[in-house]
């Protein structure tokens, strides 16, 4: 029983994942089509980006400390892309460069929310494995 709840913490943290990249997507597109300005706009992403870093990292290694080590693995390109714009001091939006980057940006993000919303269905996949395993005990 106790992996279920593993898989089930894990589930939440991806899921807050989810809603970070979903929110910093819709800012963007807010941008794109001028209901917000742009320095509105770059604070709202800027201030969600080091908490994505951080749960992102804990994520990483919970999966670690948990033993879920294939999981481990699926992580860590997403936490070493992270580190990698950390720090280059890439991972802030400049509010005076952001309708120059605005296409890049929205692809990155949808690239990263890609990337989350499979670890989510493999971490899915293994709740269900691990109840029905739990139940036929």
């Amino acid at each position: 029983m106790g992996d279920v709840w593993t898989w089930l913490i894990s589930f939440f943290f991806l899921i807050a994942l989810v809603g970070i990249i979903v929110y910093q997507l819709v800012c963007l597109a807010d941008l794109e089509f001028d209901y917000i300005n742009p320095y509105d706009s770059a604070s709202r992403i800027n201030f969600v980006v080091l908490p994505e870093f951080i749960l992102q990292g804990t994520l990483c290694f919970y999966y670690l400390v948990t033993g879920h080590w294939l999981m481990t693995l699926f992580c860590l390109p997403y936490l070493f892309y992270d580190y990698q714009l950390y720090s280059k001091g890439q991972h802030l939006i400049d509010v005076t460069e952001i309708f120059n980057l605005l296409n890049r940006e929205k692809k990155k993000r949808l690239f990263k929310l890609g990337y989350i919303i499979l670890i989510l269905f493999l971490t899915i996949f293994w709740m269900i494995y691990s109840a029905l395993d739990d139940y036929d005990d």
